[in-house]
C-alpha cells in the first residue's frame, strides 16, 4: 500500500516495516564520507579498539536516515505535502558493522493544519531494532499529509 492519508491516521497505530537492511562497513565509510564525517569512532578500528565499544560504532546519522527512508512507503509515499522538522533523537545502543536494522512507526499525534484546509499534521515516531531487538534509535518526525478526501482521483469512467 502507497502511504497514509492524514484521515486514515490513528493516533496510538503502529506500523511493523517489512524491509531489513544488515549494515555493511561499505555503507558506513559511503555514508561518512558523503557527508563529510571524519570521526575514528566510525572509520578508525585501531582508534576504535581502544574504546569503550571495542570497535567501530555504525554513524548515527544514516541510522536516521535509515529509518526515515524506510517507512516512506507505508507511511508517506505520495501522501506527503512535506516533512516539517525532527524532534528528538536518542540512540540507546549502538549500532555495529553487520547488524541487521528494522522499523516500527507509531503515530504519536495528529492536528489539523491551521493553515491548510486540505492536509494535517501528523507526529510520527520511527524505532530501529537490531537483531537482538534491542532499541537503537528513536526519532520524532513531524510531517504535513494530504487528506484524502481532497485528492483528485484520475480514474477512468465505466463505459455502459
Amino acid at each position: 500500500m502507497p502511504g497514509i492519508y492524514f484521515d486514515q491516521c490513528e493516533v496510538g497505530q503502529t506500523i511493523r516495516h517489512n524491509l531489513t537492511r544488515t549494515v555493511t562497513e561499505a555503507d558506513n565509510v559511503l555514508f561518512c564520507s558523503i557527508t563529510h564525517n571524519p570521526q575514528p569512532l566510525h572509520l578508525d578500528e585501531e582508534y576504535a579498539k581502544n574504546t569503550e565499544f571495542g570497535q567501530r560504532v555504525f554513524n548515527s546519522m544514516y541510522t536516521v536516515s535509515f529509518a526515515c527512508g524506510v517507512s516512506v512507503e507505508d507511511t508517506t509515499l505520495g501522501t506527503l505535502v512535506a516533512n516539517l522538522g525532527f524532534g528528538e533523537m536518542r540512540f540507546p545502543k549502538p549500532v555495529f558493522i553487520n547488524d541487521t536494522l528494522r522499523v516500527e512507526t507509531r503515530i504519536k499525534e495528529k492536528r489539523e493544519s491551521k493553515s491548510r484546509p486540505n492536509a494535517g499534521i501528523v507526529t510520527f515516531e520511527h524505532g530501529v531494532y537490531n537483531q537482538r531487538e534491542e532499541l537503537v534509535c528513536s526519532i520524532i518526525r513531524i510531517a504535513l499529509l494530504h487528506k484524502q478526501a481532497n485528492v483528485s482521483r484520475n480514474t477512468p469512467e465505466k463505459q455502459s
